[in-house]
Formats: C-alpha cells, sequence, structure tokens
C-alpha cells in the first residue's frame, strides 16, 4: 500500500509542474551611449570628459588616466593630489572635488540630469596638480537617443 501512494504522490507532484507557467527572460534594459571629448594632457596625466545618454538622462562625468608609460628606471606614480572640476549647463551642475591619483585609469566627478534627445550637451572638466594649472577640455555635442 506504501508503493501507490508514493507514485500518486510522484504523479501529483510533476502533474504541479507542469501547470506552473514558464517566466518570459526578455530584457527590457534601456541602451546607453556615450560620447567623449579627445583628450587633454593636464596635471602630467590624460584626461577627457565623457557624457552618457540612458532614455533621457544625460551623465557627464570625467576620466583620469597616465599620460604615458613612465621613463624607463623610473616608477610608476603611486600617488598624486589632483583638483578636479567639472562644469555642466546641460546637464546642469558643478563638481569640484580633490582625487587621489594612483596610476590606474579613475572615473571622477558625476552630474546627472534629464536633457530631452535633440538638446546639446555642454560640459568642461579641468584638472590641475601642483605646480601643473589645469589644461580643461570641452564637450559640446548631441548624444543620440
Amino acid at each position: 500500500m506504501i508503493k501507490p501512494l508514493a507514485v500518486l504522490a510522484g504523479a501529483a507532484a510533476l502533474s504541479a509542474a507542469l501547470t506552473v507557467p514558464a517566466v518570459a527572460t526578455t530584457s527590457d534594459a534601456a541602451q546607453s551611449t556615450t560620447v567623449c571629448s579627445p583628450y587633454a594632457l593636464q596635471g602630467g596625466l590624460a584626461t577627457y570628459l565623457c557624457a552618457e545618454r540612458t532614455g533621457d538622462q544625460v551623465r557627464l562625468y570625467g576620466a583620469l588616466a597616465l599620460a604615458g608609460p613612465p621613463s624607463p628606471g623610473t616608477p610608476l606614480p603611486y600617488r598624486k593630489d589632483v583638483t578636479v572640476s567639472l562644469t555642466g549647463t546641460a546637464p546642469a551642475g558643478t563638481v569640484n572635488q580633490y582625487v587621489l591619483f594612483t596610476g590606474s585609469n579613475q572615473e571622477v566627478g558625476s552630474i546627472t540630469d534629464t536633457v530631452a534627445c535633440d538638446a546639446p550637451v555642454r560640459g568642461s572638466f579641468s584638472v590641475s596638480s601642483y605646480p601643473l594649472g589645469p589644461n580643461p577640455v570641452q564637450l559640446d555635442t548631441v548624444v543620440p537617443c
């Protein structure tokens, strides 16, 4: 009598499993588009400004990288205090911050706002590190939707 109950329970479980609806696995994630300025040498670093659009949101951010490989026999810069200024008119805002650059590429600052698809995106990004002054990079473009 135990065997028929086990078979019956197994059949009921299999029947219940077959009636569970499948879950769709489609991705509705919004596509993002990024446009970056040409790089400039500032404070001994290569810097550039990017605008990233996802839907109607645009995010401006700056990036720091080494300007080139170190001279033979010299160590990589392990530490560099950098003053960052990021200003945007669309999206609007200003970020001023100090960054400790450690030799690897680094994204800094972030300004996010709603910007219409055909509106220009404008920003400026500058970096200074004593005794070297800023040489701002500019971005003035339309980021496609």
